[in-house]
């Protein structure tokens, strides 16, 4: 089972989500995510348990619980998908028909 895990402290670790989880059962993983050029914590993790019951009582017992000062959102993780909003451009035509670009003599 796939576990987000949210309102993290800066300071917590791969490690600390790992120990956290382990008193609930045994984590196949678990990753704080991090900016990819700062490497600073995004703020949330993902922890994947070895089954459904672990998982489920781990959601339970620590959504709401305090880490390292902060209150933590626990819940069961959404699957990603391909609808994101922003960024892009481009793939339509402008008033004049033609697809932007260079000036056309």
């Amino acid at each position: 089972m796939n576990i987000y895990v949210g309102n993290l402290s800066k300071e917590v670790t791969d490690n600390d989500l790992n120990q956290l989880f382990g008193t609930y059962g045994t984590p196949k993983s678990a990753k704080v995510i991090r900016d990819m050029f700062s490497q600073d914590s995004k703020g949330f993790g993902f922890v994947e348990m070895q089954s459904k019951a672990e998982g489920e009582k781990a959601i339970s017992e620590l959504n709401g619980k305090d880490l390292k000062g902060k209150k933590i959102v626990v819940n069961e993780a959404r699957p990603k998908t391909d609808n994101r909003r922003g960024g892009g451009g481009g793939g339509g035509q402008n008033r004049r028909g033609s697809f932007g670009g260079g000036r056309r003599f």
